[in-house]
């Protein structure tokens, strides 16, 4: 068997990559800032390879270094995660939950207490993020996003979902003259998002010519930024059901009319294989999806 480096000096070097200096890594380990160093320059040695740039006071990372950090990270939570499983402690799976923002804001975020419930005590680390994310970098263990964006790992169709024209129940009462006479709240997900449903779009599918009406009014660049603005009585949105259902129950929310248009792609979900094997992904897995199609299959969407 080759020659291992140095475990003391490979935590040396996670620590001090991770925090960004030798002085926080000696802190974090209870060293001084000289044996971090030292740590360091000897798991360089025994590897042929630099993984610090030195320069003045500070240290930046090579690429064997950038290249080296996520795995060791990794390598090291599972260390972590045994000791403390092993050791009789109270053991608490971590979970790093990447979503789009939108889902972050409210929606996940209010029903993780559901998955606590019936599951157990986690760690869980949940992210609102814009395509592309960095699964390895940020350890992402699963990743929900609209349309099949990581085709690179396993991935799976989990739920189509529709859009649906949505206003505030005072606002819904005063339509005299259909959808055109009011004023539109229109979403946008940005140059590097996926392309949401217009207004131009559900005309168009209603068979109907709106005129100047379809760019007129309020826009967000966020789903969620878009149905609160319906809430507050400020226009019409088109909303997902995702999103709008609990609104719909509550009566925050009110379906002028009942036409959908259904979105072009279905939600997502990823898992990069390094995390599918782990129980806690697994369990996670089922529950979201199951609440993904609950909500879009709610009865008030019907």
């Amino acid at each position: 068997m080759a020659t291992l480096p140095s475990l003391k000096g490979l935590q040396a070097f996670e620590a001090a990559a991770r925090a960004g200096s030798f002085a926080a890594a000696a802190e974090e380990l209870s060293v001084s800032a000289a044996a971090i160093s030292q740590l360091i320059r000897t798991v360089e040695e025994q590897m042929g390879r630099k993984l610090f740039h030195r320069v003045n006071r500070r240290v930046v990372l090579t690429e064997a270094g950038v290249e080296m950090l996520p795995r060791l990270t990794m390598a090291f939570q599972e260390i972590g995660s045994v000791s403390r499983e092993l050791g009789g402690d109270a053991f608490r799976p971590r979970l790093v939950v990447s979503v789009p923002p939108s889902m972050a804001m409210g929606w996940l975020s209010q029903r993780l207490a559901g998955f606590v419930a019936s599951h157990g005590a986690a760690d869980i680390s949940l992210r609102g993020d814009d395509d592309p994310v960095p699964f390895d970098r940020e350890l992402i263990n699963i990743r929900l996003t609209y349309g099949p964006h990581y085709r690179e790992h396993p991935t799976e169709d989990i739920v189509r979902d529709a859009v649906y024209p949505v206003s505030a129940p005072e606002l819904a009462d005063t339509i005299p003259e259909g959808l055109a006479s009011l004023p539109l709240i229109h979403t946008g997900w940005g140059p590097t998002g996926a392309s949401f449903p217009s207004w131009h779009n559900w005309f168009e599918a209603a068979g109907i010519e709106p005129g100047r009406a379809a760019q007129r009014g309020l826009s967000a660049n966020s789903s969620r930024a878009a149905l609160d603005l319906a809430i507050s009585g400020l226009g019409v949105a088109l909303a997902q059901g995702i999103y709008c259902a609990a609104a719909l129950v509550d009566g925050r929310l009110v379906r002028p009319v009942t036409r959908v248009l259904e979105l072009r792609q279905p939600y997502c979900l990823t898992i990069p294989e390094r995390s599918a094997r782990r129980d806690v992904v697994a369990a996670f897995r089922e529950w979201l999806i199951d609440e993904c199609r609950r909500a879009v299959s709610s009865p008030v969407l019907r």
